[in-house]
């Protein structure tokens, strides 16, 4: 892990000069045929912080990104930060009035938008809801309308030429890690989205630590699937591989058939992502057909990571290191990680241990330590804790306690060794006859079912028993199950209680940006599936 974190870079633009110096004849971005050195970096960066400076911008003030991985989107982020300011990555899937309302709430100075889209021109989505307190949009790529007050991207670039380097400096220099480096919000599916903010050290120490863990080295070649408006994206990609000397290949949307073709053009050599993407490129029916031997490194996470995934990925996908991690938001992204000298079993069964200068514990509903190998919510205390949530004290008191602990809303088990299994979370339990079933552990045991390529298990009403499980399924490749076959089979591997009522099978499963399951969307059309005659 770390030993010295004194000789770490304490701010994001501070990592990137230190990149330049380190790593000079490295390519640090390479998107389409344009290729971006480690040097060019850094002076792009500053070109995008002095344009940032000539629209007004002051330190401390946030300015936003909506879009794709692309590599405007790194240096605009990397501009934010060193002219002072806070970034706000906007998810892509949200919609006009979903992103207007982030934008007002933090009070956003400038936006960087991408332009077309996913079949959508973006910045006409902020029609009629745009806040007043938004002074530029600077449309990225593929068109922009001056009549609306849009600056090109080009254009925005050439503003720098207004403002001294000095300036720019000046604002680094006033930067130290405890300055506030971005303001994430949370996906809100269970109310309003909340803004975490978070510091520039941390981010740094957390991730210099994970990518030493997960094998990330100066040279690898990272495709970055997930999104830039992400942490797994953000800090566990670019800012990860600027760490090491990496180099990104930015991903604007997950396809199973073009993520294969990149890793065989480009030579991909690290690849994290959640279960989701692996799964599905294991489902291909031409994955033998690609040339996949440049993969090494990968690190995966989620509630359900079923130890047949992590064989399969070494098997079948050619991985030479798999590594699992645990995290959220709130703590940065990254709070547990496998050891590279752990077991096979350690790394498919449990998400590592806690980061150096990390505290976790399993507690019951009054905050009390359970003993290990016994289920309670996960808690953790760090430098990486998030400094609390964006104008809302009464959520930050309800996330962190008096004595520190943040209550991450998830179900996990600690063994003798401090190492922990997310068992689920909190709101996806569901309870059959008086016992809880966890839909993580269920789908454990169902992913190795060999005709399943995927499963999401869910609950859904029932009279008798209030809920019973409900398995949907994603077949491989010229599989096929019997109506019950799965129950049967499931009888055998887990106490009846949990054995899942139904079996739906499905082409696809619904997403979010970050190719996590929608369990509600899910479990809705499920019911409807049931319900229906």
């Amino acid at each position: 892990m770390i030993s010295e974190v004194e000789r770490l870079p304490q701010t994001l633009p501070q990592m990137i000069r230190q990149a330049a110096r380190r790593f000079p004849h490295r390519a640090a971005i390479v998107d389409g045929a344009l290729s971006i050195a480690y040097p060019d970096l850094a002076y792009r960066s500053e070109q995008a912080a002095a344009a940032l400076i000539a629209l007004g911008v002051e330190a401390g003030d946030r300015v936003a990104i909506w879009a794709p991985n692309l590599h405007e989107w790194i240096i605009a982020a990397c501009g934010i930060h060193a002219a002072g300011a806070v970034l706000v990555p906007i998810n892509t899937r949200m919609k006009g009035g979903e992103a207007a309302e982030v934008l007002e709430r933090c009070d956003a100075k400038v936006l960087f938008c991408i332009g077309d889209f996913l079949g959508q021109y973006y910045p006409r989505l902020l029609d009629g809801t745009r806040p007043s307190g938004l002074r530029h949009v600077v449309v990225l790529r593929d068109g922009y309308s001056e009549a609306k007050g849009e600056i090109d991207w080009r254009s925005f670039l050439a503003l720098a030429a207004k403002v001294a380097p000095a300036r720019v400096q000046a604002r680094e220099r006033a930067l130290d890690g405890d300055s506030i480096a971005d303001l994430m919000y949370t996906s809100g599916t269970t109310g309003r989205a909340k803004g975490v903010l978070s510091a520039h050290g941390p981010s740094i120490r957390a991730f210099s630590a994970w990518s030493a863990v997960t094998g990330l080295e100066e040279g690898d070649r990272y495709l970055i699937i997930n999104p830039f408006f992400h942490s797994f994206g953000y800090k566990a990609g670019w800012v990860a591989a600027f760490l090491r000397g990496a180099t990104v290949y930015p991903c604007q949307v997950f396809d199973a058939t073009l993520v294969l073709q990149r890793i065989e053009q480009d030579r991909i050599s690290f690849l994290p992502g959640p279960p989701t993407l692996f799964l599905s490129m294991l489902a291909h029916p031409d994955l033998k057909s690609f040339d996949l031997g440049s993969l090494k490194s990968a690190c995966t996470g989620a509630a359900t990571v079923p130890p047949i995934l992590i064989t399969r990925m070494r098997e079948e996908l050619g991985f030479r290191s798999v590594t699992t991690a645990y995290g959220l938001t709130e703590c940065g992204g990254c709070a547990t990680l496998c050891d590279p000298d752990d077991s096979a079993e350690t790394i498919a069964t449990t998400c590592g241990k806690a980061l150096p200068g990390t505290e976790v514990r399993c507690a019951d509903e009054q905050g009390r330590p359970v003993p290990a190998g016994q289920p309670g919510e996960v808690l953790l205390r760090g430098y990486h804790v998030m400094q609390g949530y964006f104008d809302d004290p009464e959520a930050t008191r309800e996330a962190i306690d008096a004595d520190g602990w943040l209550h991450t809303g998830d179900i996990g088990v600690l063994d003798e060794r401090g190492y922990l299994r997310i068992t689920d979370r909190l709101k996806d339990m569901f309870i059959v006859g008086g016992f809880n079933c966890y839909p993580a552990e269920i789908e454990r045991i169902l992913a190795a079912h060999p005709a399943v390529a995927q499963v999401a298990v869910v609950g859904v009403p029932d009279e008798r028993m209030g809920e019973v499980g409900c398995a949907c399924v994603i077949l491989r490749p010229r599989a096929a199950l019997g109506e019950g076959e799965l129950a049967a089979w499931s009888r055998q591997h887990m106490a009846n209680y949990k054995v899942p009522r139904y079996q739906l099978e499905f082409e696809a499963f619904p997403l979010n940006a970050s190719n996590k399951v929608l369990k509600r969307e899910l479990a809705k059309t499920a019911q409807a599936r049931l319900a229906a005659p």
